[in-house]
């Protein structure tokens, strides 16, 4: 398959929405298109995000990537935190996921990020070996933690 990588635009939100619900069916979300379209509708309209799409020969969307700004405080640069990254299954191991992180990477050396960090699920090996193929380097040296934020 040919795939064209490209930043997303604004017509191509609803179908980003689609991708992005299914995205969050994988990591165990309940399906919720309308939540779904708001999130990245609101990312999108303030520009909180950039988003990419690889798009099909039938100009049909089969995957996404989402990258957010942030800084490393340690190397005192800017970088992009790689947050989201889906490709419907019938498009996997055809190279359109290969081709976003390929995008995200040019987009950030355009930027002028220093890096792009990214997380995946422990379990999710064809993402883990697509990645260590494009040089990404596993983090040995830090662990991540998370805490809920309850309201007062």
């Amino acid at each position: 398959m040919t795939f064209i990588t490209r930043e997303a635009q604004q017509g191509d939100l609803p179908a980003i929405a689609v991708l992005f619900d299914l995205y969050r069916q994988f990591y165990a979300q309940a399906p919720d298109l309308v939540l779904a379209h708001g999130f990245i509708s609101e990312r999108f309209n303030k520009r909180e995000s950039v988003i990419l799409v690889a798009e099909d020969e039938r100009s049909a969307l089969v995957g996404f990537c989402q990258l957010y700004p942030s800084f490393c405080s340690v190397e005192a640069k800017p970088i992009y935190v790689l947050y989201d990254l889906f490709v419907i299954p019938s498009a996997r191991q055809s190279g359109a996921g290969r081709r976003l992180l390929e995008a995200a990477e040019l987009r950030a050396a355009a930027d002028g990020k220093a890096r792009m960090d990214l997380t995946t699920a422990k379990t999710n090996a064809p993402a883990q070996s697509l990645y260590a193929s494009l040089g990404w380097v596993r983090d040995e040296v830090f662990w991540t933690y998370n805490r809920r934020v309850t309201e007062p």
